[in-house]
C-alpha cells in the first residue's frame, strides 16, 4: 500500500466506461475530483450508468475521444481494455499528464495486505482458491480486479486486518508506478495478448511489474516448472516457488501422492493429491501456488486442507454444465489463448469434440495439432478466427464449420456419443460474438440446458 494522494480538484480522465472505468469514475468522483469520462460509444449504448456517472457529477464526453480533453488532465485512468500505447495516451504523457492504471490508484487507498496473482493462465481460479482459503481461515478478505469487481469499488472495505486478493492482468499492471503486492504469485506465462503487446518480451515486462516494487519483507511465488517464469524471478522479496515435479528450496511440492509446504528446512504435509476436487495437471499447479500464499499468509496446515477440499471451483474454468445420455458437457469460456485450451484438453482421457474461435489475438494454433490428433474427434469452428484455425489444424482432426455457438453446440449434440466430452474451450478472446467470455459461457450453458429440457421431454413416461 502507498500513502499520500489527494484528489480533491485534481482533473481525473477516466477513459472507457467498462466495469473498471464506471467504478473508477464514481471513486475519483466521490473523493472530490473533477472527473470527466471518456468512451467511443454513444449514450444509449451505454444504458443506466449514464444516470448514475451524471447524478455524481462526472461529465461525459462520448462518441469520440478528443485530444484538448486528454491533455488538460492532472491524471488519466484507461481502462484494461484500453491499449498502454493508444496515440491520445502518448500525447498526453508528452504533456505531462499521469496516466495510471487503476489498481496503482486503488493501492493509495488500500489498508490491510496485498496478495496479487499474475501469470497467463490459471489466475481466477487460483485468486478464487486463496481468497476461498483465507476466508476459511478466518481472515477478513476481499476478492477483486480482474475476476470481476474492480479493486477500486471494494478498497474502501478494507480495514488494517483486511487481505485483498487481487487478480491482476497484463493490461493492468502494465501501468503501475509503485503497486506493492504484499505476496505476488506469477503462475506461468505463455504467448497471449501479442495483438497488445506486439511480443511475448513486452507481454512479460508487463507482466513482472508485480514484483517491481516488493521490498525483502514481501514474497513472490513462481512456477519452478515453467522454464519461461523461472528467469524472471526477482531479487528483493524472498522467493518462493510451487512445482509438481520436483522437491523446492522454499514453497509447495507434489512428493509422491502428498502435497508438501517446505519453510526454512522445515516440510509439512498439507493434504493429499487425491483430496485436490479440481480436474487437470493446470489445476493442482494452482492448488500448490495457493497453498505456498495462503501458508505465508498465516493460514495453518488444517484450514487449507479443509478449504481446498470444499472449493468447487470457478464458473467458466472447466465447469461442468450437465451430463445427457452419458455425453459430458464442460465450459471452459475462460480459455481465451492456446495454453489454456491445451489444459483443457489434457484434463479429459480422450473422445473429446472441441469448439474453438472467436476473436484471434495473434494466436499460433498450429500447437492444438498433437493434442486434437490424440484425443478429439471433431473441432467445431465459431468466430471470426475460424478461418486461420482451420489452416492451421488442418489435418489433425475432423472440422466442421459451425458459424455460431448455437451451431456448434446442436452439431456436438448429434455427433457426440455415450463416453464423450463436448469442450468449449474456445482458445479466443470472445469479442466477435460476445461481451465477453462470462456471456459466451452463459450462453453455452443455456444451450446445454436446452438440450437437456428436450432430452427429458423426448424420455419414455414424459408428458
Amino acid at each position: 500500500m502507498t500513502t499520500g494522494i489527494d484528489l480533491r480538484g485534481k482533473r481525473v480522465l477516466v477513459v472507457g466506461l467498462a466495469r473498471t472505468g464506471i467504478a473508477t469514475s464514481l471513486f475519483c468522483a466521490k473523493h472530490g475530483a473533477v472527473v470527466t469520462a471518456s468512451d467511443s460509444r454513444k449514450e444509449k449504448e451505454l444504458g443506466e450508468a449514464v444516470a448514475q456517472l451524471k447524478t455524481a457529477g462526472v461529465t461525459l464526453e462520448l462518441g469520440a475521444h478528443l485530444e484538448k480533453t486528454f491533455v488538460e488532465q492532472d491524471l488519466i485512468i484507461p481502462s484494461p481494455g484500453v491499449p498502454a500505447d493508444a496515440p491520445l495516451l502518448q500525447t498526453a504523457r508528452a504533456k505531462g499528464v499521469t496516466v495510471w492504471s487503476e489498481v496503482e490508484l486503488a493501492d493509495y487507498f488500500l489498508s490491510g495486505k496485498l496478495v496479487g496473482i499474475t501469470g497467463s493462465n490459471g489466475k481466477t481460479t487460483t485468486t478464487s482458491l486463496i481468497e476461498h482459503i483465507l476466508r476459511s481461515s478466518g481472515f477478513p478478505t476481499i476478492l477483486a480486479g480482474n475476476i470481476g469487481m474492480p479493486l477500486i469499488g471494494r478498497v474502501e472495505e478494507t480495514r488494517d486486518d483486511t487481505i485483498a486478493v487481487v487478480e491482476l492482468s497484463s493490461f493492468q499492471l502494465e501501468l503501475t508506478e509503485k503497486f506493492r503486492p504484499n505476496i505476488s504469485v506469477f503462475l506461468n506465462l505463455t504467448p497471449d495478448h501479442l495483438d497488445r503487446h506486439h511480443t511475448v518480451a513486452e507481454y512479460a515486462a508487463a507482466k513482472t511489474r508485480i514484483f517491481r516494487n516488493q521490498s525483502e519483507h514481501d514474497a513472490a511465488i513462481l512456477n519452478a516448472d515453467d522454464p519461461e517464469t523461472t528467469p524472471l524471478a526477482p531479487q528483493r522479496p524472498r522467493v518462493h516457488w510451487f512445482s509438481r515435479k520436483q522437491r523446492v528450496a522454499q514453497g509447495a511440492y507434489l512428493r509422491g501422492e502428498e502435497i508438501v509446504f517446505r519453510h526454512d528446512g522445515v516440510e509439512e504435509v498439507i493434504l493429499k493429491r487425491d483430496d485436490v476436487p479440481l480436474a487437470g495437471a493446470h489445476n493442482l499447479e494452482n492448488v500448490l501456488a495457493a497453498v505456498a500464499a495462503t501458508r505465508l499468509a498465516g493460514a495453518d496446515a488444517a484450514a487449507i486442507a479443509k478449504a481446498v477440499r470444499s472449493f468447487t471451483g470457478v464458473e467458466h474454468r472447466l465447469e461442468f454444465v450437465v451430463e445427457i445420455a452419458g455425453v459430458r458437457y464442460y465450459n471452459d469460456s475462460k480459455a481465451t489463448n492456446v495454453d489454456a485450451t491445451l489444459k483443457a484438453i489434457d484434463a479429459f482421457p480422450g473422445r473429446e469434440l472441441i469448439i474453438l474461435g472467436g476473436k484471434d489475438k495473434g494466436s499460433d494454433y498450429t500447437l492444438l495439432q498433437k493434442p486434437l490428433r490424440e484425443k478429439a474427434i471433431l473441432a467445431l469452428l465459431i468466430g471470426s478466427a475460424a478461418d486461420k484455425i482451420e489452416r492451421q489444424i488442418a489435418g489433425s482432426v475432423a472440422v466442421e464449420r459451425a458459424g455460431n455457438l448455437e451451431r456448434a453446440v446442436e452439431i456436438a449434440s448429434h455427433a457426440a456419443q455415450s463416453g464423450d466430452v463436448v469442450l468449449l474451450a474456445p482458445a479466443c478472446a470472445s469479442f466477435d460474438q460476445f461481451e465477453n467470455y462470462e456471456h459466451r459461457g452463459r450462453a453455452f450453458k443455456e444451450l446445454v440446458r436446452n438440450l437437456e429440457r428436450q432430452a427429458a421431454g423426448a424420455s419414455p413416461g414424459k408428458r
